[in-house]
């Protein structure tokens, strides 16, 4: 008689499989909840404690991990050798194991477990019998996923066993799952660790699990396939999380440049709106109320900003929406939306909508970089750019100095090399990607054009020549910030003092590639 062991936390379907199985000739093992559910649906079981002649102890720890049970799974058909020590244990052959785990990631998600409770749910038998039946997948049929059961039940019906390509197939699904959830587990772990602990400050291996959203049209380019996959654990503030109440799906480009348009919002406490195109920001705009930094958003750069990005700190109300509704976006997202708004937006079908109320809940707190054949890790920027020195004679006043700050924790979000005009809390003049610093500002100044005039000037970083400082005052920039660090930053001073120039440095650098 062949056999099948059955141990599931999710026991949605287990019982019509395990029927099934029955009628076509298998014998059922089971533990503990699985068993009690499956003979209160009158089917037929063998306790686990029965096959090891052990009882389930520990609260439950221990149930499976017994030589009967993994003898009988790992055993190889095919070699004499493996059969006869099977017989002489009297290990008989279990053909299917049918497994899903402690639901561990639930678990976390619950705000009044703790961290017992957490621990607890950390399932240890029943990744041990997928691994040891994945591996032996030559012989046996291993199922992690309930939806699988009805394509292993209809090979059964069919060929009376299951071909080898479903059972690699089933196999190698089994790898993939016991690895993300060991990769949340040590995640949380990590998270719940002291942060001063000096054993974890470094670790030989990184890992971290995802889980698959959609599949998208196409990636960057239409030839490009591509998937959106969220992380594990939820990432408070996350577009993942967004709710989208109109539009088109979102495309590869879109989700990446609506996280660029987040990131830089979470730099602002005051209503604020950000407009992104192609991952660089082409606006930013602060002010009183979300109209007002609208209406400085897309005076920096009203070209730009069509088929943009736009992400805001504050509800969209009907006076914004009728703003917004006036040019052709991609994406607008902000923590709310009036219930006018929503229908002012709505007459642009394909206007994607996304209200997501943690907008600003959250940094990221590591940034990812896949490369060919590795991974690049990074802490997300967060320098601090307010502890500046003025080597000038010249100082700025109060309002430059918020105008330079602002300037800095915008020209952090755009494109290396990256030159940053700003004037009132608005951005004028953008200079993005160049490929040497004095043609981002030659950029950001012909995008200014009079606005440049009375404006300040943010660097991502310093000045190799004093070029980039003479382009500025020759159109009127009235003051400069940036990290300073260069061999030759004594003539970058020595000019601003020749021409009552305010510059400040930050000692903080912001490339980003």
């Amino acid at each position: 008689m062949k056999r099948a062991l059955i141990s599931v936390s999710d026991k949605e379907g287990s019982d019509v499989f395990a029927r099934q199985l029955k009628d076509l000739g298998y014998e059922i093992i089971s533990t503990g909840g699985t068993a009690v559910f499956l003979e209160k649906a009158g089917i037929p079981v063998v306790p686990v404690e029965d096959v090891t002649k052990f009882p389930e102890c520990l609260d439950g720890r221990v149930k499976t991990l017994h030589p009967l049970i993994f003898g009988s799974i790992l055993g190889r058909r095919d070699l004499p050798d493996h059969v006869e020590q099977m017989k002489k244990f009297d290990m008989q052959a279990i053909d299917i194991i049918a497994v899903n785990l402690y639901p561990f990631l639930d678990t976390i998600c619950q705000p009044d477990k703790s961290k017992q409770d957490c621990i607890e749910q950390i399932d240890i038998g029943g990744p041990s019998m997928l691994r040891a039946a994945a591996k032996n997948y030559q012989d046996v049929t291993v199922i992690c996923d309930p939806a699988d059961y009805e394509r292993v039940i209809s090979q059964l019906k069919e060929k009376g066993d299951t071909d080898k390509s479903l059972r690699y197939e089933l196999a190698l699904k089994v790898f993939e799952h016991t690895a993300a959830y060991d990769s949340v587990i040590a995640e949380w772990l990590r998270a719940q660790a002291d942060p001063d602990e000096p054993a974890l400050a470094t670790g030989k291996n990184f890992t971290s699990s995802y889980v698959h959203i959609a599949k998208l049209r196409y990636g960057e380019n239409p030839q490009q396939a591509a998937d959106y996959y969220s992380s594990a654990i939820t990432v408070p503030g996350s577009l993942t999380g967004a709710e989208q109440l109109g539009g088109k799906e979102l495309s590869y480009n879109n989700i990446a440049d609506t996280d660029a348009a987040m990131a830089l919002l979470r730099e602002f406490d005051q209503p604020c709106v950000v407009a992104v195109k192609h991952a660089n920001p082409c606006g930013v705009g602060l002010g009183d109320h979300l109209a007002e930094a609208w209406d400085k958003a897309y005076a920096s750069d009203p070209v730009s900003i069509f088929g943009g990005i736009i992400a805001t700190n504050r509800k969209v109300e009907a006076d914004v929406a009728r703003k917004m509704n006036a040019i052709f976006l991609e994406v607008v997202v902000a923590p709310d939306f009036s219930e006018e708004a929503v229908q002012i937006l709505s007459q642009k079908p394909n206007l994607r909508l996304l209200k997501l109320r943690d907008i600003l809940a959250g940094r990221s707190e590591r940034k990812l970089k896949d490369i060919l054949g590795g991974l690049l890790v990074q802490d997300e920027d967060a320098g601090d750019d307010e502890n500046w020195q003025i080597p000038t004679r010249t100082k700025p006043d109060d309002a430059q100095r918020e105008d330079l700050l602002f300037a800095m924790k915008v020209v952090k979000h755009v494109k290396s090399n990256a030159i940053v005009l700003v004037k009132n809390k608005a951005t004028v003049g953008i200079g993005a990607g160049q490929m040497n610093r004095v043609q981002s500002a030659k950029i950001a100044i012909a995008q200014a054009g009079e606005k440049a005039v009375g404006s300040v000037l943010g660097s991502d970083a310093f000045f190799p020549f004093p070029d980039t400082v003479e382009e500025a005052f020759n159109a009127g920039v009235a003051a400069i910030i940036q990290p300073g660090g260069s061999l030759k930053d004594s003539e970058s001073v020595a000019f601003c003092d020749a021409h009552d120039l305010p510059m400040v440095m930050t000692g903080v650098r912001h490339f980003r590639h």
